[in-house]
C-alpha cells in the first residue's frame, strides 16, 4: 500500500455546471474552474459526473416502450456531437489544463465510440498524461437509453504521487462488489462523481468512507435551467434561474467525518487538507479486505478483461501478447 507515511495534501471538489451540449465552451469553463482550485493549493480536483458536456436531466429522447421519435433521435445526435473521443484533441486540451495547474484532474465526460456513448471518468496526471479511464458499468434506469455499459477493463485504481485513487460513478456506489474491488486495490482517495442530489446521498458517502477506511470525495453539478440550451425540452414554465440540480458535494474522512460540505443550491469549490496516513490509522480496527475479511467464507472474483463485439485475428494476437 503506497504512501502510508504521513503526507498531507489539499484536494478539491468542483460543484458547478457545464454549458450543456456545448463541448468547447464547457472545456474552457473546466480550465477556469481548475485554475480556481489550483489557486487554492489543490493537488487534485474532482469534477462531477457527465460534466463534459451534459447530464441530460429530464430528457426523454422521444422514447416510450415500442417507439422512438425523430426529435429524440436528433437530440441523441446533438448529444453525440458534444461528446468526446478518448483519446482525442479534446482530451489533449484537458490534459493541458491538468499540466498547467500541476494537479491530478479527474472529470466526468460523455465518451463516444462509434455510435455508442459511455458515461466515463477520465484521469489526468499532473504532467497532463491521460493516465486512466473508467466507464460506468451500469447506467441507471433511463440512462440506459443513451449510455452503453462499461466492462471490467476500466476498473483499475491508479497509484499516484498523492495516493491511490479510484472512482465509482453515481449509483455504482450502491454496487457492493464493485466497492470491494476498489478497496482490494488499496484505494485511499475514493472519488464519487454523481448526479444524485438527494439527502440520502450523504449517508452513502459517509458509509463508504467508514467501510473502505478511505477519503471519499463526491462532486455533483449545481445547474440552473439557463445552463441548458433554450430549446431543451423541459417544462416551458420553468424559469431560467430555476435550479435543475442542487449539488450536495462533499469530502469525508476515513472515519466518516465531514471535512467539507455538503453544499446545496450554489456553485462552489470545496477543499480539504487530508493526511493519507489517516487511511492506515483508521484500519487499526477495521480493514474490510484485511483483518476484518473472512476469505474462508466469502470470496470475490473479478473479470477485468476487455469485451469487444468484434474481434479480429490482429486483436486476438494483441491480447495474447499482453
Amino acid at each position: 500500500m503506497p504512501n502510508v507515511h504521513a503526507q498531507t495534501v489539499r484536494v478539491a471538489v468542483i460543484q458547478d455546471a457545464p454549458i450543456a451540449f456545448d463541448r468547447d465552451a464547457t472545456i474552457a469553463h473546466v480550465g477556469t474552474l481548475a485554475r480556481g482550485a489550483a489557486a487554492r493549493g489543490a493537488k487534485l480536483a474532482l469534477f462531477p459526473e457527465a460534466f463534459v458536456s451534459a447530464y441530460p436531466r429530464g430528457l426523454t429522447f422521444g422514447t416510450v416502450i415500442g417507439s422512438r421519435s425523430a426529435e429524440g433521435r436528433e437530440w441523441y445526435r446533438r448529444y453525440w456531437a458534444s461528446s468526446l473521443d478518448v483519446p482525442g484533441p479534446h482530451t489533449d486540451t484537458l490534459g493541458a489544463i491538468a499540466r498547467e495547474c500541476q494537479m491530478q484532474l479527474v472529470i466526468g465526460v460523455i465518451e463516444r465510440e462509434g455510435g455508442t456513448l459511455y458515461c466515463t471518468v477520465l484521469f489526468f496526471a499532473a504532467d497532463g498524461t491521460l493516465s486512466g479511464r473508467h466507464r460506468k458499468l451500469m447506467p441507471t434506469a433511463a440512462e440506459r437509453l443513451v449510455w452503453g455499459q462499461g466492462d471490467g477493463s476500466t476498473m483499475a485504481a491508479l497509484h499516484t504521487n498523492i495516493g491511490t485513487i479510484g472512482t465509482a460513478i453515481c449509483w455504482e456506489n450502491y454496487m457492493p462488489m464493485y466497492r470491494m474491488h476498489l478497496y482490494g486495490q488499496g484505494v485511499q482517495l475514493y472519488l464519487a462523481p454523481t448526479a444524485d442530489s438527494r439527502d440520502t446521498w450523504l449517508a452513502t458517502m459517509r458509509h463508504i468512507a467508514l467501510e473502505g477506511r478511505c477519503f471519499v470525495l463526491s462532486a455533483n453539478q449545481f445547474a440552473r435551467r439557463s445552463h441548458y440550451p433554450p430549446d431543451y425540452p423541459l417544462d416551458a414554465t420553468i424559469a431560467a434561474e430555476a435550479v435543475v440540480t442542487r449539488g450536495g458535494s462533499c469530502i469525508v474522512s476515513p472515519l466518516g467525518e465531514l471535512l467539507a460540505g455538503p453544499v446545496y443550491d450554489d456553485a462552489v469549490i470545496l477543499t480539504a487538507d487530508i493526511d493519507l496516513a489517516d487511511t492506515v490509522r483508521a484500519k487499526f480496527d477495521f480493514d474490510v479486505t484485511g483483518h476484518y475479511a473472512r476469505p474462508d467464507v466469502f470470496e470475490l472474483r473479478v473479470d477485468t478483461a476487455a469485451r469487444r463485439a468484434v474481434r479480429t485475428s490482429d486483436t486476438l494476437h494483441a491480447e495474447t501478447d499482453e
